[in-house]
């Protein structure tokens, strides 16, 4: 077996994980990341394919102890209701209901709401130099989703708060001061939700908490403990992506120059696409084997876990032709940034829609955008975000 060396917290792979990705694909699609103690597949089309393979999942297999140690019941709490950490009939179940609050119609509505939050936004920048990450990427998407469920704006930096704090539970390096602080978060988040959820049963609205309630009082089998926790899940994750998707987005359309022309209304969906493909914010995501399972020659295991590399497979040259190049401009094909199979992104596209209006807004706003000082991602694998993006208009 092939085994690579990195490690995630190496500060020549924060700025530049592709080359390890190129490096390590170049020997073959699957290896022994040994940082990690994992099987690791860099290439799209077996990313794709376990992606879609029933024989994995996210929920942990039943013969194995999960049990989360005492300064993480909280958290633990959360994540044991959560739909990303849940496989059939529980996630289908969950996931259908969700559904139902994502539909097209409702997401194309929204459009109105996104561009209001944009323009004033962008109406109350900060007089130049300043840090387009919390002044607008961050901004965007943390209020349209609490529009979308029912939360009040106001809560905006708590959700923050909380969800930063959660999410690092899933970055490199996590120590017992993250955990207390994702536990805390968690505690915190699910006191208010209670709250909130208890005051909005008599007063139903247009929103995605009122659909939930709807559906628990219906006898969906939705338990208090599954709406909360969907709600927190639906909350971070319908925020935390679009936020390092934008900020990564502009940084790379600014570092190329990249002409206006790209963000025309007949062109802006193929470049948001190309702007995920080339620089995603998630680029590991991991699966249980719930069987043996032969994999480009090696064998995972019942029981142990393998790791997706998402942001490998956008680079896989054997789909993209000269992969390290972005190009607007090239034919839209299947990529894995939002994941693939029963637990493809459900907010897909509402983060495509918020990122072709934000995108435009910006650039048009401020033709004369640009960077103020050498863009740092932020040592925070798997998560490849930016750690201050800082511009001048």
């Amino acid at each position: 077996m092939t085994t690579v060396r990195q490690s995630p917290l190496d500060p020549a792979f924060v700025q530049d994980p592709y080359a390890f990705y190129r490096a390590a694909r170049a020997r073959g699609p699957v290896h022994l990341w040994q940082d990690y103690g994992m099987l690791a597949a860099f290439d799209a089309a077996t990313v794709q394919a376990l992606l879609r393979d029933r024989r994995l999942g996210r929920e942990v297999p039943r013969d194995q102890d999960r049990r989360a140690p005492v300064h993480l019941a909280d958290w633990d709490a959360l994540e044991r209701h959560s739909m990303l950490e849940l496989e059939p009939p529980t996630h289908t179940r969950l996931r259908g209901l969700v559904l139902r609050a994502f539909t097209s119609r409702r997401i194309k509505a929204l459009a109105p709401d996104i561009r209001a939050v944009c323009d004033d936004l962008l109406t109350a920048l900060p007089q130049s130099p300043f840090d387009l990450i919390p002044a607008y990427c961050t901004q965007v998407p943390v209020r349209i989703i609490a529009r979308l469920l029912g939360v009040p704006e106001a809560m905006a930096p708590d959700l923050l708060r909380w969800s930063n704090a959660m999410v690092a539970m899933y970055q490199t390096p996590r120590s017992r001061a993250t955990e207390d602080a994702a536990n805390a978060a968690a505690r915190d988040f699910t006191d208010f939700l209670t709250r909130y959820i208890g005051s909005r049963r008599n007063d139903p609205r247009d929103d995605l908490i009122s659909e939930l309630i709807a559906a628990e009082q219906d006898g969906e089998t939705l338990t208090a403990a599954e709406l909360t926790g969907t709600c927190v899940l639906l909350l971070n994750a319908g925020h935390e992506a679009t936020v390092h998707s934008l900020g990564n987005a502009v940084k790379t359309m600014l570092e190329h120059d990249t002409p206006r022309a790209a963000l025309a209304p007949d062109a802006v969906a193929a470049t948001v696409e190309e702007l995920l493909r080339y620089d995603p914010p998630l680029h590991l995501f991991t699966r249980y084997a719930y069987e043996d399972i032969e994999i480009a020659g090696r064998t995972l295991r019942q029981g142990e876990q393998i790791a997706l590399l998402l942001g490998a497979a956008g680079r896989d040259p054997g789909v993209f032709a000269q992969p390290d190049r972005f190009d607007p401009q090239r034919p839209v094909k299947a990529h894995a940034a939002f994941g693939g199979g029963l637990h493809f992104c459900v907010g897909a596209p509402l983060a495509r829609l918020e990122m072709q209006i934000a995108l435009p807004m910006l650039f048009d706003r401020l033709p004369g955008l640009a960077l103020a000082e050498p863009p740092r991602y932020a040592a925070s694998y798997h998560f490849h975000k930016l750690d201050r993006l800082i511009v001048t208009a």
